[in-house]
């Protein structure tokens, strides 16, 4: 079999097959499909084959029924999976390489690798016998590509979708940038970390102590407030032996007593979390004790506590976590625009954190641990194994950090989303009305900006005092705005940054803003950028092949591209971006373990295909649960 392939590829190569069929084609009916773009920094896997496959046998099916099916291939040039390779080659370690690096030379590495196994995928992609479009391809780093991701933001931007805020937003260390929460949610994995109960004496009663239950002992220098459930009953249990009395949830006092070992105790009384209100603690560390006058320090009442785990006590770090943020904001203790927060981009303490500057945030934790535990702070230390966001890129935990960041109002498109949605034809349709619509409906503010170097630069100039802000949409407005005359061929950092626009409210200069685009931002826009709308295709043009008629990718793509197409296309056209979805499973290695090139768990694609056929391996995958989103335990023997 695998001989007679190659003899029927001869052949193709031969007559020019695929484009002859294009031109025999090119006055039927459009049928537009649409190709997500992979990453060319690695190979393809059983995966990328799998959703080829099934590509190719819809645009096939399509066009003998009297289709004309344009196949273009499209690659992601952006984003982490680029700068962490970089990172590793250059030994970036913290923020202050990147300057030394310096922006061009960075960006040029960047460039030097982003198809750097472009042609292997030519070869793979082909050897599987697929029909697609290889040298009219696009890229999201050409000039085009990027210049209708400005336009597309531009519209969004004037229709008010777009704001800066200070969030609680996941983080990545490694990567020293924001992610959104979607990509956060993308990749959570069990892992152990520290449990422990800390006390918060009464500054009226300091033998009486609140006790919280945390899993981020790092956190801790940065407490500012404690939080009861108004409703819940708490007891207060006297340690007969210290005479300390600790107060904790009735529901969790048994285990409380169990877990710090409290030989001998007796309840003293019964209150419920609202009458503990406004009581003043003695806080852990003196290093904002200046905002006691705020009211700090102090307890507050809040719904979102549950006694599930640990004492039924939060502890609040408005610098570290959402609803520690919100809750601080509210009463405002804070200034949102700049809580408390003592971690820089690499993730190691700084001031005023005097007694743990310069700690990585995970070997803080022991270091914080013993100081507790040598000031009878600390009363029970253990581990806990839980589920925990890491970085998809770097493999890394994440931490939750305030940021200041640009989201875009998805929850102001919420309901269009869910109603385009409905709109639209997915196999299997469980996942479309579950999975897919649990997502939407729970759909928040997209954090879409990203403080890396390559990518494509959000086009926002802004004065000084942050007051005059003008979003720029194509080439020829930055050239009429800034007033430079000669030609824009580039638009990464490298190539604009040094250019800025004049204020007309009297306000100097205004400068671009650092942030580039989430590369989510840029592979969602692939509908209207690969074909460089609204400049390249008119808007006649474009609604022959908008909404495209077919698009199939993994599962994971719920949260990824399928999401961010819909999430453009309804801001911008206030439509569903395709009419038809085929959402394919995860394939697995034989044991049901991932598939994993250091354990060579998997025999390697190729070897398949020159000794069973590339026919052979599709229909394999093509007649198994996995293109009903199930998984597959892929298997040589079948």
């Amino acid at each position: 079999f695998p001989e007679e392939e190659r003899k029927v590829m001869e052949y193709w190569d031969q007559i020019d097959a695929f484009q002859r069929q294009l031109e025999l084609t090119k006055d039927l009916p459009k049928y537009t499909f649409y190709d997500g773009p992979p990453f060319a920094t690695g190979l393809p896997h059983y995966g990328h084959i799998l959703v080829g496959a099934i590509k190719d046998t819809v645009t096939r099916y399509a066009t003998q029924n009297g289709k004309h099916v344009d196949r273009r291939f499209g690659w992601d040039c952006h984003g982490l999976p680029v700068e962490y390779e970089i990172d590793k080659k250059l030994g970036v370690e913290s923020s202050a390489d990147y300057k030394r690096i310096g922006l061009k030379a960075y960006n040029d590495e960047c460039r030097g690798i982003v198809m750097r196994y472009s042609n292997e995928w030519r070869d793979i992609v082909k050897r599987f016998g697929r029909w697609i479009d290889f040298d009219n391809d696009y890229k999201t780093m050409d000039l085009t590509f990027m210049e209708t991701v400005w336009y597309l933001f531009k519209n969004i931007y004037e229709k008010g979708l777009v704001y800066k805020s200070s969030r609680v937003m996941p983080f990545s260390t490694k990567c020293a940038t924001v992610l959104s929460n979607f990509e956060a949610g993308s990749n959570y994995k069990d892992t152990l970390d520290p449990s422990i109960y800390v006390t918060f004496p009464m500054v009226d009663d300091e033998n009486t102590a609140f006790v919280a239950w945390t899993t981020t002992p790092w956190t801790l220098p940065s407490n500012l407030i404690i939080c009861m459930n108004p409703e819940l009953n708490y007891v207060s249990v006297l340690d007969e032996e210290s005479k300390m009395t600790y107060v904790v949830a009735e529901s969790r006092k048994k285990e409380f007593v169990k877990q710090t070992k409290i030989k001998k105790h007796k309840v003293l009384g019964k209150k419920k979390g609202s009458e503990f209100e406004g009581i003043e603690y003695v806080p852990l560390f003196t290093y904002y004790h200046e905002m006691r006058e705020q009211g700090c320090f102090r307890v507050c009442a809040e719904d979102y506590v549950t006694a599930d785990d640990g004492t039924g006590i939060v502890h609040c770090a408005p610098g570290f976590g959402e609803e520690d943020f919100n809750v601080c904001s509210r009463r405002k203790v804070i200034d949102s625009s700049a809580p408390p927060c003592p971690v820089d981009d690499n993730g190691n303490l700084i001031e005023p954190v005097t007694d743990f500057k310069g700690y990585y945030f995970k070997d803080a934790d022991k270091h914080i641990k013993k100081n507790l535990r040598d000031r009878k702070r600390l009363i029970f230390d253990g581990q806990v194994e839980h589920s925990y966001p890491f970085c998809w890129r770097s493999e890394t935990p994440l931490i939750y950090r305030a940021v200041n960041s640009w989201f875009i109002k998805v929850t102001d498109l919420k309901d269009k989303l869910i109603e385009n949605n409905k709109s639209t034809r997915w196999v299997p349709d469980s996942i479309q009305h579950g999975r897919f619509h649990n997502w939407l409906a729970d759909a928040r503010d997209w954090c879409f900006s990203r403080n890396r170097l390559w990518g494509n630069p959000i086009p926002l100039w802004v004065s000084d005092d942050g007051e005059e802000v003008v979003c720029v949409g194509s080439v020829q407005e930055l050239k009429e705005l800034s007033g430079i005359d000669e030609d824009i061929t580039d638009l990464h950092r490298d190539f604009i940054d040094h250019i800025t626009i004049p204020s007309k409210q009297g306000k100097g200069i205004l400068r671009r803003i650092p942030e580039v685009f989430d590369c989510w931002f840029e592979s969602g826009s692939m509908p209207f950028s690969s074909v460089h709308y609204p400049f390249s295709t008119n808007e006649e043009e474009f609604s022959k092949i908008f909404p495209g008629d077919f698009i199939a990718e993994g599962l994971d793509q719920t949260r990824g591209w399928f999401y961010t197409l819909n999430v453009i296309a309804t801001a911008v056209k206030e439509s569903t971006p395709y009419k038809n979805l085929i959402v394919n499973g995860i394939v697995l290695a034989e044991d049901g373990n991932k598939m994993s090139k250091r354990l060579q768990n998997y025999p390697d694609p190729m070897f398949m295909v020159e000794n069973y056929s590339a026919d052979a391996v599709k229909l394999y995958l093509l007649n198994s649960p996995i293109v009903k989103a199930e998984s597959l335990k892929f298997s040589e023997i079948g």
